[in-house]
């Protein structure tokens, strides 16, 4: 303590006796006041000099430099000893400063408060003797206000300048930087220096954009994110002091929307546009484009900066077709398969992100199926199309061509499948409905060409040879994957009207089906 520091402290007077003539304990009220001018007893002024706060000093004050022979009224007579007990409670001085003084601070600090930020903090309040008179940890909540600008005491406006997130600092605020001469409330007396230990929980300026740092990205990235492209993606959501609020990781399932058509919150939909499949990036979302001033749900608070890290999953658009990529061809490729084609073939389907979901090589037998019979997915019928044996492709599916929203056993909802897809056999087909077609023009007249014994009667095996010789000699196609004799038979019961037996002229009929890959076709 120094000559013309203001002292703030509590005192028990008495006589040598004993008897107690003055207390500001009893008063409830500590005394205030400036020493080394004059404005107290002379001893007074003299013995508090040197106090450090806290420290309890006894000061005996002789005569003369207390009230003399002259006394004090009718409370401390003439030539009177006087026996002070005092307790510094408080000291500063009118060219003190704010003080602050770091006592942790993150490894890295990419931003410090400056004027006009919002800040969130968590602060311990006490006078300078200790005694605490607010905690926001009591109250479980940040203090909440922008710096700088005249909502705090100037002290703590000036102590919070500099500081970054996950920063505690002790900030010291003389009471000129404070509540001053007239305190506040009962918690804190007039004139009292104020210490606060501030925890920064966040900070963002109403001028902030979002923030994206990259973290990985594929090294082939043939398509990034728009708006109206439905992503999925996986993240784990934390406040800028790293604690965490939600994850998708913990749901096992990603997170599924449309970009930029306000199904997200807004900072969100920007941060996941211009976005590779696989990409992983952090996204800074300031409040004005997460939650705002009221957060939500009890779980994200009010004027919170939220933290996303992303792993994008894939993506896709409504309007996207499969996508074919040929990756092996035979030299030789004059017939590729078609609708109503019968075909076999090898697949391993997988998600964008490569897991596997299933393969023909955990079956015995590679499956089987007639193109456009609406026996696969519809993206995986037309990704097979076109192919000759022995080629192999890798097929796109979007979900709107493949599971779609609901998924399926072991397919997440609204999944992009990756097929790889290699054809093993083909058996050309015949158009739904049919099951005998000729490939070029029937023989005219057809039932001299049937009645192979010219006896007018066509018989079961008479008509089985016919066919069979048709299907041998190319100029007609049986369904394949089916019991050939099985179809003849019913193609002969479908013509023998009168059930004899036997077929003859008056009893054939032609059923014409026209531009059946530009040829005319005939079932008997």
């Amino acid at each position: 303590m120094l000559e013309q520091d203001f002292v703030r402290y509590h005192y028990n007077g008495t006589f040598t006796d004993g008897k107690k003539f003055d207390s500001s304990h009893e008063r409830g009220a500590p005394f205030s006041g400036q020493v080394g001018l004059g404005r107290l007893i002379t001893g007074l002024d003299r013995g508090v000099q040197g106090m450090c706060v806290n420290e309890r000093r006894k000061v005996t004050v002789p005569p003369h430099l207390a009230y003399g022979s002259v006394g004090a009224g009718d409370v401390i007579p003439p030539d009177t000893v006087l026996v002070f007990d005092v307790v510094l409670l408080d000291i500063w001085n009118s060219e003190d400063k704010v003080q602050t003084r770091t006592l942790s601070k993150p490894e890295t600090c990419k931003r410090f408060v400056e004027a006009t930020d919002f800040v969130r903090y968590h602060y311990n309040g006490t006078l300078l003797n200790g005694v605490p008179f607010d905690s926001s940890h009591s109250r479980n909540g940040t203090y909440d206000t922008y710096v700088g600008m005249g909502y705090l005491i100037k002290g703590m406006d000036e102590g919070l300048i500099g500081m970054c997130v996950g920063e505690t600092r002790t900030i010291i605020i003389p009471p000129f930087l404070a509540y001053e001469e007239k305190g506040y409330g009962t918690v804190i007396p007039s004139q009292a220096t104020l210490v606060f230990e501030v925890l920064l929980v966040d900070l963002f300026n109403p001028k902030d954009d979002i923030v994206v740092d990259v973290k990985e990205v594929p090294e082939t990235c043939t398509r990034k994110t728009v708006v109206g492209d439905y992503i999925r993606y996986h993240y784990n959501g934390t406040f800028q002091d790293g604690s965490i609020f939600d994850t998708s990781y913990q749901r096992n399932s990603t997170y599924n929307t449309y970009i930029g058509m306000g199904y997200v919150i807004a900072g969100m939909d920007k941060a996941l546009q211009g976005v590779c499949i696989g990409e992983k990036r952090r996204v800074v979302l300031p409040p004005h484009m997460a939650y705002g001033e009221k957060g939500t749900g009890g779980i994200i608070p009010g004027s919170a900066v939220l933290v996303f890290d992303i792993q994008v999953i894939d993506f896709h658009n409504p309007k996207d077709p499969i996508e074919v990529q040929v990756t092996h061809k035979p030299k030789e490729c004059n017939l590729t398969s078609e609708v109503d084609d019968l075909i076999q073939y090898r697949y391993n389907c997988s998600l964008m992100d490569g897991t596997l979901l299933y393969s023909s090589d955990h079956y015995e037998k590679a499956p089987i199926t007639t193109l456009g019979a609406n026996k696969v997915i519809e993206g995986l019928d037309e990704g097979l199309r076109g192919m000759c044996v022995g080629e192999r492709r890798v097929v796109i599916v979007p979900p709107h061509l493949g599971h779609g929203e609901n998924g399926a056993k072991g397919v997440p909802s609204s999944a992009v499948l990756h097929f790889e897809l290699e054809l093993l056999d083909l058996q050309k087909g015949v158009p739904d409905g049919y099951m005998f077609v000729w490939l070029g023009d029937s023989p005219e007249p057809l039932f001299p060409a049937m009645d192979l014994n010219k006896d007018l009667a066509v018989p079961l095996e008479e008509f089985t040879a016919f066919i069979h010789l048709q299907v041998a000699e190319g100029t007609g196609r049986l369904r394949p994957g089916m019991d050939a004799d099985g179809i003849i038979k019913d193609m002969f019961n479908n013509q023998d009207r009168n059930r004899d037996g036997k077929i003859v002229p008056e009893e054939l009929k032609l059923k014409v089906e026209e531009d059946f890959d530009k040829a005319r076709h005939e079932e008997l």
